[in-house]
């Protein structure tokens, strides 16, 4: 242990806590504030910096993020729009990625191996980002669900995909028949694991009415069913997801107590508020004057590649449903194109790449210029949006019912 790790906890802490208060009552983006603050403080140097890993945020921080988000979503919405969500989150994925990879390739002049590793963990919105800002600007109702569901999705299907791209990079052989078992594995397995590790601690629930007991327990599901799938090589993203859905859901009613639930939501809206403070305040922290080089070529044309392939994971997509009960208003779509923001994720599968990718330096820099852009640009800007098309929480019941009876109008 570091020795100065006590101190840099204690001291993210109360940026957080102040942060917190300032941005408040400003009606700023909490996580906009954090990533500046973060910036301040790596100016001045007697104050110790947090350096972001692969390994701090997988295993330390991404967990409960994932676990708190997928523990609060309703199983019964999410069925119903899971056709949406599933082709969101893959299709739009693969395709956003595609495209991404092709622009670095042909206007940047990355090669090919460089351009699609960068397109495949920048193509995820993520959900430390996503619901975060969505939740400040109180968005409510099936907009909500279906950004923080596909955030949620997405991140395990470019966690998949990224682990595909550096197994070929590493020179390991596989046919296309071979890339589809892979990822069927990858996420079948991931989804066991979680499911495994769920039902295992709704057992132990259902013999206590200790809230206490309740609260260790949904930890155990949170951290264990992601080191149990990645230790074997599986998604741990899937893993967790599975193993918030089915406590969140299946752990009620019955099963947690009315006390340890509400136990159990308090403790996890704390533990994500603590995983959100230090992975946005970390990442104003990273060196300045490497990271955020947003002058640069390679970093523009990255901003415009990335924001072109999140409007061809959308709106075409959107638009096979555009018939039917599952139809997607014009106004949801544009919040899922400019509310897919990137962050935590992205961050953590690009200081992972291996020292041998090619450009691997370059693929930083430009990961955490995109990831600035969208935290400062898209996420000062959601807020406003939502305003203007009229996702307030005075709407939202308004917009329900119509998106009811839009539901009853075409299924008949």
């Amino acid at each position: 242990m570091e020795p100065n790790i006590e101190k840099q906890a204690v001291l993210l802490l109360l940026i957080a806590a102040i942060v917190a208060i300032v941005t408040r009552r400003l009606k700023l983006p909490y996580s906009v504030g954090l990533v500046a603050a973060g910036m301040g403080v790596s100016l001045v140097p007697v104050i110790p910096k947090v350096t972001l890993t692969r390994d701090l945020i997988f295993t330390a921080l991404l967990p409960p993020l994932l676990f708190e988000a997928a523990f609060a979503l309703p199983w019964k919405e999410l069925r119903r729009d899971m056709p949406v969500i599933a082709v969101l989150a893959s299709g739009g994925v693969l395709l956003s990625a595609a495209i991404t990879a092709a622009g670095m390739h042909f206007l940047a002049g990355w090669q090919w191996i460089s351009a699609i590793a960068f397109g495949v963990l920048i193509a995820a919105t993520d959900p430390v980002s996503v619901i975060a800002v969505f939740r400040e600007a109180n968005a409510h109702g099936r907009l909500r669900l279906l950004v923080e569901s596909e955030s949620l999705f997405n991140d395990g299907t470019a966690a998949v995909a990224f682990g595909i791209v550096i197994a070929l990079a590493s020179g390991q052989a596989l046919s296309p028949q071979g890339v589809i078992e892979e990822a069927l594995i990858t996420t079948g397995g991931g989804i066991l694991c979680g499911a495994l590790v769920g039902q295992l601690i709704l057992f132990l629930i259902i013999s206590t009415e200790d809230h206490l007991v309740e609260t260790v327990c949904t930890t155990i599901a949170a951290y264990g069913s992601f080191l149990l799938a990645d230790s074997l090589r599986l998604s741990g993203v899937f893993a967790t997801i599975t193993a918030g859905l089915m406590l969140g859901n299946l752990g009620a009613p019955g099963r947690i107590s009315a006390r340890g639930r509400e136990a159990v939501q308090t403790f996890w809206e704390y533990a994500a508020f603590v995983a959100n403070s230090i992975v946005f305040l970390s990442i104003g922290m990273q060196d300045m004057s490497r990271q955020f080089r947003l002058v640069q070529f390679a970093a523009l044309v990255a901003i415009a590649v990335v924001t072109l392939g999140r409007a061809a994971a959308v709106y075409p997509f959107c638009l096979l449903f555009a018939r039917s009960s599952l139809r997607v208003s014009r106004r949801h779509q544009h919040v899922l194109f400019w509310g897919g923001l990137r962050g935590a994720l992205a961050l953590a599968l690009v200081l992972g790449l291996p020292e041998s990718m090619p450009g691997r330096d370059a693929i930083v820099r430009v990961s955490f210029a995109v990831v600035a852009f969208s935290i400062f640009v898209q996420g000062l800007t959601v807020g406003p949006l939502l305003r203007a098309l009229g996702e307030t929480p005075r709407h939202t019941e308004v917009d329900e019912r119509a998106d009811s009876r839009d539901r009853v109008i075409l299924s008949n």
